[in-house]
């Protein structure tokens, strides 16, 4: 389980590795790169796993130690000379897949999942761990992730040691393990649920 923790206080995220979990997304660089610089001794691992921009590389990868959403060549490019000058080892990333073709969301379509995650394999400051993807809105889960379950399916017939799959949030966890995620993405059911402003309503 990886906890979703934008927009909550570092304070939270220290409170959540109290209580052992110890993976934490975020899906904003300026954001992630302040909660992780006050929050240096814990034990925690970092997820990006928002819409990353290539000016963005080179902040994400002093923190981050996985990102979800790699999705075009360019990022690829960015990203592994970024961590070839500032990681003494392979960032670990998964390709993004657009499972429903909605703007502004990301991802790369299923029939361009094999070339971008050559391009990441053939990285030696990268390494490719993986897919994620996001349930489309006011779509069958089961469908979508049973979708996200072949392309996994295709991806570890080239790179065996591709093996996760990250998938699920909050409202549809379930269906993404039924269909093989290894990973989910939990905010709100951890945290409660935010509001627009300040503050939020807690369950």
């Amino acid at each position: 389980m990886i906890a979703v923790t934008k927009t909550w206080p570092a304070s939270d995220v220290a409170e959540l590795a109290a209580l052992g979990v110890h993976d934490v997304a975020e899906n904003k660089d300026q954001e992630a790169r302040a909660k992780a610089s006050s929050l240096e001794s814990l034990d925690v691992r970092w997820h990006f796993v928002g819409q990353l921009q290539r000016n963005k590389a080179r902040s994400v990868v002093r923190y981050a130690d996985v990102v979800h959403s790699v999705d075009r060549p360019e990022l690829v490019t960015a990203l592994a000379k970024a961590a070839a000058q500032h990681r003494d080892a392979p960032l670990d990333v998964l390709v993004q897949v657009d499972l429903d073709s909605a703007a502004g969301r990301g991802g790369v379509a299923p029939a361009g999942v094999l070339a971008l995650a050559a391009e990441v394999a053939a990285s030696d400051t990268l390494r490719l761990v993986g897919l994620m993807a996001v349930a489309p809105l006011g779509g069958d889960p089961d469908h979508a992730f049973a979708r996200l379950a072949d392309v996994s399916r295709a991806l570890r017939g080239e790179h065996a040691d591709a093996t996760w799959i990250s998938a699920g949030m909050s409202g549809d966890l379930e269906s993404a393990v039924r269909h093989g995620a290894t990973h989910v993405r939990v905010g709100s059911a951890l945290l409660g649920k935010r509001v627009s402003g300040h503050g939020s309503v807690r369950p």
